[in-house]
C-alpha cells in the first residue's frame, strides 16, 4: 500500500522543482537568433545576472551545468603550470580542484573536512607562509560558498578578508552553484574576483545554462592566461556580433525560461527571497534537531551556524538512509537527496532550495517523520510539529 499518488515532491539539491510560470515561458515557438527582441533579452540577461550576483563586473552565460561554468572560469584565469589553493569543505570544490589538476594547473589543498566550515585563519596563514617562500605564488584560491555533500555553508567575506590581510594576490574564486538566488551574493564587497553558478537550483530553471561573472582584476588576467579556449573564452564572448555571446546558436528556450524566474525572484523581492529561505532552513533544521533525541539522527555540520539556507545534510547512525529514501519515495511520493562522496550510504540531504514554500517543506519534513517510525530508526517524536511551531512564530497575520 501506498499513499504515493498526486503531485511528486522533488527535494534533491538540484535540478530543483521548476516553476509553472518558468515552464510556461519556455513552451513557446523558436523565433529569429538576429533579430532585435532577443537580442534584447541577451542584454537584460547579463544585467540581471550581475545583479544577482551583486557585482558592477562582466557576466557571461554558457550553455553548460556547473561543471562547465568550473571549467569556464579556469580556463579564462589561469596557464599551465599555475599554483591553486582549493578550501576543502565537502566534495564540489575538491571536483573544481580536480579540473584544474587536469587542465594542468598545480593543485594544493588547504584541508578540511566534511563536518564543517573553511577556517578563514587557516587560509591567511597558508597565504602568509606561500608568500614568504617567494618564487611562484599561488594563483587563485577555490572555493565553494555552499557544498551540497556537506550541507556547509563558507563565510565568503571572511575568506576574502583572509587573503588580503594575507597580503597576497591570489584571485578569489567561488562556487555559487547552490547558493545563487538562495542567499545573499556580495561579488564587489566580498573582494570575489570570478564566481560561476548554473540554472538548475536556485535559479528555478531546468539545467543547461553556467553562469560566470569576473571583475576587472580577472578580466586583465585574462589577457595573459595560457589555457582560453574558443568556446569559453570571455574576449570572443565580448564581441559585437550577438552569436558570440554564446559561440553559436542561442539556447533560446533556457533563455526564456531564466528570464521568467529572474522575474519573479525580483517581483518577490531577494531579500525576501533570502528570509524565505532562510525561515524554511531553520524548519528543517528544528525537525532534524528533535528527531537528533534518538541517537541515530544527526547533523552532518557540527556547528548550527555553518548550515547552508539552501540544504541540509543528515546522517544516519547504524541504519540505511536509502531504506528511508525509497520509503519516502515510492510509499509517499517524496524524492529525498542521497548521500554522496564519502557519505554515501551515511546521509540523506533535504534541499530547500529554489522554487519552494511551507507545504513543500511541511510535507517533505512529515513523511521523514513516517519513514522514520514505519522503519523503526530510533528519533524522537515531534520533530514536523517543531517545524511547525517554529514557522508558526515567525510567520505573523
Amino acid at each position: 500500500m501506498s499513499v504515493r499518488a498526486g503531485r511528486e515532491f522533488l527535494a534533491i539539491p538540484g535540478p530543483t522543482t521548476v516553476p509553472d510560470e518558468v515552464l510556461r515561458a519556455m513552451h513557446r515557438p523558436a523565433v529569429d537568433i538576429y533579430s532585435g527582441p532577443l537580442l534584447a533579452l541577451t542584454d537584460g540577461l547579463l544585467r540581471d545576472i550581475a545583479r544577482v550576483f551583486n557585482t558592477k563586473g562582466h557576466a557571461y552565460i554558457y550553455i553548460s551545468n556547473g561543471h562547465g561554468a568550473w571549467e569556464a572560469s579556469l580556463t579564462n584565469v589561469l596557464s599551465k603550470g599555475d599554483r591553486v589553493l582549493v578550501l576543502e569543505s565537502g566534495r564540489f570544490a575538491i571536483g573544481w580542484g580536480e579540473g584544474a589538476r587536469r587542465m594542468g594547473a598545480e593543485v594544493e589543498i588547504l584541508k578540511g573536512g566534511l563536518r564543517r566550515a573553511v577556517r578563514p585563519a587557516e587560509v591567511e596563514a597558508h597565504l602568509k607562509a606561500d608568500k614568504a617562500k617567494g618564487g611562484k605564488t599561488i594563483k587563485a584560491v577555490l572555493v565553494a560558498q555552499v557544498d551540497t555533500a556537506s550541507g556547509v555553508v563558507n563565510d565568503i567575506a571572511a575568506i576574502g578578508q583572509a587573503i588580503r590581510a594575507a597580503g597576497h594576490d591570489a584571485l578569489l574564486m567561488v562556487d555559487a552553484v547552490a547558493s545563487l538566488g538562495c542567499m545573499p551574493f556580495e561579488m564587489d564587497a566580498w573582494g570575489v574576483d570570478v564566481a560561476m553558478s548554473g540554472s538548475q537550483k536556485g535559479m528555478m530553471t531546468p539545467p543547461g545554462l553556467g553562469f560566470v561573472v569576473a571583475n576587472d582584476r580577472a578580466r586583465e588576467v585574462h589577457k595573459t592566461a595560457g589555457l582560453r579556449t574558443p568556446y569559453w573564452d570571455w574576449t570572443d564572448r565580448e564581441g559585437d556580433q550577438h552569436y558570440q555571446k554564446y559561440a553559436g546558436t542561442p539556447p533560446e528556450h533556457l533563455l526564456f525560461g531564466v528570464r521568467q524566474a529572474l522575474d519573479m525572484l525580483f517581483e518577490e523581492g531577494l531579500e525576501n527571497v533570502y528570509l524565505r529561505h532562510r525561515l524554511l532552513a531553520e524548519a528543517v533544521r528544528r525537525a532534524v534537531g528533535v528527531w537528533s533525541e534518538g541517537q541515530a539522527i544527526g547533523f552532518n555540520i557540527v556547528e548550527a551556524s555553518e548550515r547552508a539556507d539552501s540544504i541540509t545534510c543528515v546522517q544516519v547512525n547504524g541504519h540505511d538512509p536509502e531504506a528511508l529514501r525509497a520509503y519516502a519515495n515510492h510509499k509517499c511520493g517524496v524524492i529525498l537527496g542521497q548521500g554522496i562522496g564519502e557519505l554515501s550510504g551515511k546521509a540523506f540531504r533535504v534541499a530547500h532550495m529554489g522554487h519552494v514554500n511551507a507545504p513543500m517543506i511541511l510535507g517533505t519534513l512529515s513523511v521523514i517523520e513516517m519513514g522514520l517510525a514505519a522503519l523503526s530508526i530510533p528519533h524522537a517524536k515531534g520533530g514536523a510539529q517543531a517545524a511547525i511551531d517554529w514557522l508558526s512564530d515567525q510567520v505573523k497575520v
